[in-house]
């Protein structure tokens, strides 16, 4: 019998979190992804500090009346990209959290690239 889905995601974050590691000069972009929300965060592992965080429960993301979650993770990658420029960050290693690169991870990348952020 195989893996449940939480235990397989969980199986591919722990080996994604081998390779990325945040520090001050490349911090990592991690994504939380719930049925009806999304989630990031810009993150210094080193120093143990949130940079930057933005989310589609946020007001202005809320205001915007998207019913459609691509486009809402799309305005949350602007935002958190928006974010850590403000706080001086432009390169960052991206922590996809054990989801698949693709609909709104790959939507909140994208909208986090336009905004400025390399990776």
């Amino acid at each position: 019998m195989g893996l449940t889905k939480s235990a397989r995601r969980n199986r591919i974050h722990l080996r994604i979190r081998k390779t990325i590691q945040g520090t001050a000069v490349k911090p990592r972009l991690s994504v939380y992804r719930s049925n009806k929300e999304i989630y990031a965060q810009v993150i210094d592992d080193v120093n143990g500090k949130t940079i930057a965080s933005a989310s589609s429960r946020e007001k202005e993301i809320a205001d915007a009346k998207v019913d459609n979650k691509v486009v809402e993770a799309q305005l949350v990658g602007k935002l958190i990209g928006e974010r850590a420029k403000k706080a001086g960050v432009s390169t960052i290693g991206f922590d996809r959290g054990g989801y698949l690169y693709h609909g709104r991870v790959k939507s909140l990348a994208d909208g986090a690239r336009e905004a400025g952020l390399n990776f």
